[in-house]
């Protein structure tokens, strides 16, 4: 069993491993192209973002591995050979799932101690990534805003020197009232030794300068000097970083992408003690604000010298009346009262509003150390659930290759992920709890595993449609009929006088229990009804006029139900004198 499952996993994993690394190429491509980066910095990001991947791809390629050995077993009756030597299906799996057991401690370590420090690389590597800046490609006859500071214009440029004709330059590094414009015929641009700067060569041109700096006089001044420069040749630099620098990673270690086990417990620790620590500071500023001018709390002079007590609740003779406020004002004053009052109530508010902003955020990045702190056990628990779907739904479906188990991988794959992905983000947003957001997914398929183990197990057909229909005729009342039809070659002719008599007895079974549920329920106790008998009657009675030439009677045989149950006597009784009404009526020419 190991030598046709490990081969199998080994290969599905690497495909899945670059299926969802294609997947973040194509998120990230933008952070990647134009920047000149050399191929072992991009070699090395793959890397470590291939370990990052493992969670979402080490799931499914259990899923498709399992389907596909026991596929392959069942499509070439090697799993029914088995079962007949009397191997159960428990037993066939047994060293699977001993692997199973030791990949999932695996998986638990992997996910860690390995992950955080994948993440924490991949996501440093990333954002230097982003901040590099990009390669000198200067098109034509557009703006090149790529340089900081610097707008450049290009009318045409030479592809084999590289000299760029008639150049428009803008440059603001110094702000817009210290701009430049410079014109020039031709020039060529090129990088230093260390790449830290930016050499500009320019022929026969003219520069424009604002000198604020310069101006003489205040800042109020109405006039602004600048500067008129001619040039044969002139050369510049400008502050252009052209390396690949690496940002420190302490600070992406720091996040809960980079922490274990221990170290997420402690923040979360932390974290929640300093979301209680300032939500009982600001209940205290609440509790204890002047309010009407009513201190919260008064000092009184005891024996033992000045004490601090809380101010008791003022109550009113009356109802205060608000008007009254304006009363004797004129017009301006009360505007300007309700001004203050509204100004006062908005600055109060805003700062309401900063402070529960402040205790959000920290609510939710407590919530994703949790995520994070769960996320370290769902690996291992979602490997263990997809090899128990995989395998047995592999058993009950008998289909090797990679075609149908790649088709029902993927559709579970899905499932999966949609769930997980809204677990993720209702736990994010405090919808729900963090561990009931982060294990939905695996609740939601850990019945289906068991169930598709439970039918393997039992060699139960779960793709059977007909059993599927007979249980929902059943849940909502309706009863399968027969499909008699003529046969078309008669071995037994009918015997009427036979067919009479089997046709008495199911009557007369049939009315006794008729007569029999109708007494009440203590005699119904006391003496059962025997349906046995009548059901071996009518099969009877089936076998016998079954051979009938008479349409209508084999129509008639359709009407009878496959077991006589309480509430089907009457529909019995009232075919049963129908077909003794056929038999007596017909002629012994007619057909029977």
């Amino acid at each position: 069993m190991l030598q046709q499952f490990l081969p199998l996993l080994i290969m599905t994993f690497f495909i899945c491993v670059f299926i969802v690394l294609m997947q973040f190429l194509w998120v990230h491509l933008k952070d990647l192209v134009g920047k000149g980066l050399s191929i072992d910095v991009i070699g090395e990001l793959f890397f470590y973002a291939a370990l990052s991947m493992v969670p979402t791809a080490l799931p499914l390629a259990v899923l498709l591995a399992s389907l596909m050995t026991f596929g392959n077993l069942g499509e070439k009756f090697e799993l029914t050979a088995l079962k007949a030597a009397g191997i159960s299906l428990f037993s066939i799996m047994k060293p699977l799932i001993i692997f199973m057991v030791l990949l999932a401690i695996g998986a638990f370590f992997f996910q860690n101690n390995v992950l955080p420090v994948a993440q924490t690389k991949m996501w440093t590597l990333l954002f230097s990534m982003r901040q590099k800046s990009p390669e000198m490609e200067i098109p034509e006859r557009t703006f090149y805003d790529q340089i900081p500071g610097m707008n450049l214009y290009v009318d045409r440029k030479n592809q084999e020197t590289g000299v760029l004709y008639d150049m428009i330059i803008y440059d603001i590094s110094r702000g817009l009232d210290n701009s430049r414009v410079i014109l020039a015929d031709s020039g060529k641009l090129n990088f230093t030794e260390d790449k830290t700067h930016l050499f500009l060569h320019l022929y026969r041109g003219e520069m424009f300068e604002n000198l604020k700096d310069n101006a003489m006089g205040s800042s109020s001044s109405n006039y602004l000097p600048f500067r008129r420069e001619s040039f044969t040749d002139k050369q510049i630099y400008f502050v252009f970083d052209a390396n690949f620098n690496m940002i420190d990673e302490s600070a992406m270690r720091n996040q809960y992408i980079g922490k274990n086990i221990k170290e997420l417990s402690q923040s979360i620790d932390s974290l929640n003690h300093m979301v209680d620590s300032i939500g009982d500071t600001y209940a205290e500023d609440i509790k204890t604000r002047n309010y009407a001018n009513v201190p919260y709390y008064k000092n009184i002079r005891t024996d033992s010298g000045m004490q601090r007590v809380v101010t008791p609740p003022v109550t009113l003779a009356e109802p205060l009346d608000l008007d009254s406020i304006f009363a004797g004002s004129t017009p301006s004053d009360a505007r300007n009262i309700i001004a203050q009052a509204l100004a006062k109530a908005k600055r109060q508010k805003q700062d309401y509003d900063f402070k529960s902003t402040l205790v959000l955020e920290q609510a939710k990045l407590m919530r994703r150390h949790g995520i994070e702190l769960q996320r370290r056990f769902t690996l291992s628990f979602a490997c263990l659930i997809f090899f128990f779907i995989g395998a047995p739904l592999g058993a009950i479906i008998k289909k090797g290759g990679i075609g149908t188990p790649l088709v029902i991988s993927v559709f579970l794959f899905i499932v999966y992920y949609i769930f997980d992905n809204m677990g993720f983000k209702m736990a994010r947003d405090g919808k729900v709890l963090v561990w009931e957001g982060v294990w939905l997914s695996s609740a939601v398929l850990l019945p289906l595993g068991i169930f598709f183990t439970y039918k393997a197990v039992g060699d139960s057909q779960v793709f059977n449609m007909d059993a599927y229909t007979n249980f929902f005729n059943r849940l909502i009342g309706r009863r399968p009929k027969r499909g008699l039809v003529r046969k078309e070659v008669i071995m037994a002719e009918v015997d009427p006088q036979r067919a009479q008599e089997l046709l008495a007895r199911l009557l007369m079974t049939c009315e006794e229990l008729l007569t029999l549920s109708k007494r009440p329920p203590l005699k119904r106790l006391l003496h059962p009804a025997n349906y046995a008998k009548a059901n071996a009657q009518l099969t009877e009675v089936i076998d016998h006029l079954s051979n009938s030439r008479s349409n209508v009677v084999i129509s008639r045989l359709n009407d009878y139900p496959f077991r006589i149950m309480r509430r089907d006597l009457p529909s019995v009784i009232k075919t049963t004198q129908e077909l003794q009404r056929m038999l007596a009526s017909s002629s012994p020419t007619s057909p029977l």
